[in-house]
């Protein structure tokens, strides 16, 4: 299910039903696009960090996590964590979910 005001709101618009091999039909959505996002700064991961505790603290918002993932492209969710690691944290700009 595809929330109103949803980042993912204009991509239900598109979606596509696809066979999967035992001839089931599922609706799919195309890859979202992720426009560059510019980093307002950087944080250094300390132990314990998670992306929905970074969110909070940063935007008062844990499902807002997905801002952070979008700043650090090419990078998988679960990397971004590493310790001592510098990731990138974009403002909120009012950003949809």
């Amino acid at each position: 299910m595809i929330f109103k005001g949803s980042r993912y709101e204009q991509l239900a618009k598109q979606a596509v039903t696809v066979t999967a091999a035992d001839g089931r039909a599922h609706a799919a959505l195309p890859l979202r696009f992720v426009p560059p996002t510019p980093a307002g700064f950087r944080h250094t991961v300390a132990a314990g960090d998670r992306l929905d505790l970074l969110a909070f603290h940063y935007y008062r918002d844990p499902q807002r996590f997905w801002l952070i993932v979008d700043a650090n492209p090419g990078m998988d969710p679960d990397e971004l964590l590493v310790e001592g690691r510098q990731i990138l944290i974009p403002p909120d700009n009012g950003a949809v979910r």
